[in-house]
């Protein structure tokens, strides 16, 4: 029998705190002055987020985050900043509600109302919680593909693929390969601060989770590890390389959309 060693779900979220990097998730209110990339709307939620980019050719904050991520990376293609982008922000999704499960055994509401998003700063300084409140159904995985896939992943890619037509299959390998990151993570910590129920919940939920009909066909799991069937297009990146999860051995020489299939 495995010993879950669980706590209640703490207005501050203070258990994900340990697991470092991007678990972290804020639950207090931001320092008076800052300020996002919309001076009317200086930390809009992610539902805003997800919508104005859709309907909005103004630099939202989607956008906003977008054309960051491409100036930092010195990348002139927009479908690779793109990725980037979408993959961060699925990974800090994934690893706030998986440590949630894994270390509560319940979830907060991670509704995308509920989230604010600085599109400036990076984890964990780029989501906050503005109300911390149980969610009914439990931190199964049926409760975490509805806070994460449906609530956010879905709706973020439908926005992506709007506005910059980055392929369907890239987003979801890049969803897949994000809960892989952060349930190997999650694992890594659990074994070395000595909570094996954390590891054994988090193994558990991550192989249910990849069950769901938006990751099951985007590669295979052995293990802890993942080889997913597309390219995240890191490798476009200048100095970058393919990623240990990548479809390809070595960077392809040529038709680089082929890739993002």
């Amino acid at each position: 029998m495995v010993l879950l060693l669980l706590v209640d779900l703490d207005p501050e979220l203070a258990a994900l705190r340990p697991l470092g990097g991007f678990f972290v998730l804020r639950t207090a209110r931001p320092a008076p002055g800052a300020a996002g990339p919309v001076r009317t709307d200086p930390l809009p939620t992610l539902a805003k987020a997800y919508t104005q980019a859709v309907s909005d050719v103004r630099r939202d904050a989607l956008t906003f985050r977008v054309e960051t991520v491409g100036e930092r990376l010195r990348v002139p293609e927009p479908r690779v900043a793109v990725s980037v982008t979408q993959q961060a922000l699925a990974a800090r999704l994934w690893s706030v509600a998986l440590g949630c499960a894994a270390r509560y055994g319940s979830l907060p509401d991670l509704d995308p109302r509920l989230l604010r998003w600085d599109a400036r700063a990076a984890a964990p300084d780029d989501l906050w919680l503005t109300e911390v409140r149980p969610l009914s159904g439990g931190a199964g995985p049926a409760a975490l593909a509805e806070a994460v896939v449906q609530g956010h992943l879905e709706p973020l890619a439908k926005a992506l693929r709007a506005r910059y037509g980055v392929a369907a299959g890239l987003l979801w390998g890049n969803a897949a390969s994000a809960l892989a990151g952060a349930a190997r993570e999650l694992d890594r910590w659990a074994r070395a601060h000595g909570d094996p129920g954390a590891a054994h919940r988090a193994r558990a939920l991550t192989a249910a989770l990849f069950a769901h009909p938006r990751l099951s066909t985007t590669g295979t799991r052995t293990g802890a590890a993942f080889r997913r069937r597309s390219c995240c297009l890191y490798y476009r990146v200048p100095g970058g390389g393919i990623c240990g999860d990548c479809c390809f051995t070595q960077p392809p020489r040529s038709s680089p959309r082929a890739a993002s299939g």
